[in-house]
């Protein structure tokens, strides 16, 4: 059995056991989990945000040293996607329907946490900070310095795309390599397969709830969820099918679309100046706060605010790791061409103004409803935090269109997600192949269809997700310590 082969049989066992421990005894799951993490958590937390904030200084020192002209690819090679769609991929790719998840849950979510410890204006100040902080650079640092890795390695050395590859590509002779190298693959797809299938299971979540909200329920029934997710497979699948950029980019940019008039729309009919302060003023302190924050760990702050800070930066962190490996690998994929500094900057840029805008539009007016008598958001957002989008959509203009709408731009980035995550599972179940065929990619998406099964709630999502990315956590740091050793390397020749 070749190994390519056994990882993929080694593979499929575990998520399948995983599958049908969650279907059998999902409590049982979600409680061994849980202890895990926690644990973990507890005593190597500090560690994650080093590691976190290493790999954001990393790829910063890259795009402004000596090695940011360097091209991944041939020195002639040229990008194959435009800006703007390279940009939308990478959005969609990366963390698209969880914007429309945490749109206004997240910023009320922490908001109502903190006004316990300070006045309601710092409290909302810092809830907007601290969501652009679980959105903002860290994790695309995080996706950047992986793709960075994979796609040197891919265009520049002609290395498969696999996690494994820079390990065997500079020590080719060692034992330890290959066993370390299989591993880091095998962990890679336990991660995406486990990470991506848990995140899009909150997206069917949210797309049901607002189906619902169209019909005039007042929540999801267990059978709408099931047909939301009938209908989202029955749509992926030829999504699979097709060419990556005449698919994906097409799909991305429609999505992009969709969202940016949401903005747009929430600017426009809600109370504009308000919002525009909020973005621009909460934006300024995120950029004064992000790099001490990164290091932060809330020794000195007591069991309340450290179980807040597991439960949600940490949990942040470990999941934008998670779908490290998938971004990773994709965003290579649609890179070839650009140098380090071109890339680093686009991924560190463009992606994250606008999370900023997002959150400081859709949570500044929750917020604004919030601090000015309304509790009725905050109360949908601590009941059922899929609905408190639309809610928020409910109190505005034209609210029927742009629920119509949300639902839309959720379901295209699921559907973007699926088709990203199923292609570089195809990549590593090939040994590498950056264009799986069709085939390939079609199981792939009907493994993570099948994986999105295994989560009934929030709780369950993150547990499942920071469990799959924790052995992960270590393999970072080797990649990076590989691709220091490959530059300087080049220079020197």
């Amino acid at each position: 059995m070749t190994a390519a082969r056994a990882l993929l049989f080694a593979s499929l066992a575990v998520i399948t056991a995983v599958g049908i421990w969650g279907v059998v005894d999902s409590a049982g799951l979600v409680s061994v989990a849980s202890a895990i993490v926690e644990q973990y958590f507890r005593s190597r937390g500090w560690f994650l945000m080093l590691t976190v904030s290493g790999m954001l200084f990393f790829c910063i020192a890259l795009a402004f040293s000596r090695f940011g002209d360097i091209r991944l690819g041939a020195d002639d090679d040229r990008p194959e996607f435009s800006t703007a769609s390279w940009i939308a991929m990478l959005f969609a790719a990366g963390m698209g329907v969880g914007l429309l998840f945490w749109a206004v849950a997240e910023p009320l979510t922490h908001f109502e946490f903190a006004r316990q410890y300070m006045t309601d204006s710092v409290a909302a100040e810092q809830a907007l900070v601290t969501t652009m902080f679980h959105w903002g650079i860290h994790a695309w640092g995080i996706y950047g310095a992986t793709a960075l890795v994979i796609a040197y390695f891919a265009f520049r050395r002609g290395t498969p795309m696999l996690v494994s590859a820079p390990i065997l590509y500079l020590f080719p002779q060692e034992r330890w390599a290959r066993v370390v190298g299989w591993s880091s693959d095998f962990m890679a797809i336990i991660a995406i397969a486990i990470g991506v299938g848990g995140s899009i299971a909150m997206g069917v979540f949210q797309v049901a709830d607002g189906v619902n909200v169209m019909m005039g329920g007042d929540g999801a029934a267990s059978w709408l969820v099931g047909t939301v997710f009938v209908v989202m497979v029955a749509c992926y699948i030829p999504a699979l099918l097709i060419d990556l950029g005449s698919g994906m980019s097409k799909l991305s940019n429609l999505a992009m679309l969709l969202a940016i008039g949401l903005v747009v729309f929430i600017v426009i009919f809600g109370p504009t100046e308000f919002l525009l302060n909020s973005i621009l003023g909460s934006f300024g302190q995120y950029v004064t706060d992000a790099i001490p924050r990164g290091f932060q760990t809330f020794t000195f702050f007591g069991d309340q605010v450290a179980n807040w800070f597991r439960g949600w930066t940490l949990t942040y962190m470990v999941w934008w790791i998670a779908w490290g490996p998938f971004v990773g690998v994709f965003i290579a994929r649609i890179s070839k061409g650009r140098t380090i500094r071109e890339f680093v900057l686009g991924v560190l840029i463009g992606p994250i103004l606008f999370s900023v805008i997002w959150f400081g539009a859709f949570g500044g007016i929750g917020l604004f409803e919030t601090l000015h008598g309304a509790g009725e958001l905050a109360t949908v957002t601590a009941n059922n935090a899929e609905r408190a989008t639309f809610a928020l959509l409910e109190r505005m203009p034209f609210a029927v269109v742009t629920t119509f709408v949300t639902v839309v731009a959720a379901f295209l980035f699921i559907v973007t997600s699926v088709v990203s995550a199923a292609f570089v599972l195809g990549t590593f179940s090939t040994g590498g192949d950056p264009n799986p065929k069709p085939r390939i990619r079609l199981v792939w998406g009907v493994v993570l269809g099948y994986a999105m099964i295994l989560s009934g709630s929030m709780d369950a999502v993150k547990k499942l997700i920071a469990l799959g990315a924790l052995p992960f956590v270590f393999i970072t740091v080797l990649l990076m310590v590989c691709l220091l050793k490959a530059l300087k390397e080049e220079i020197m020749q």
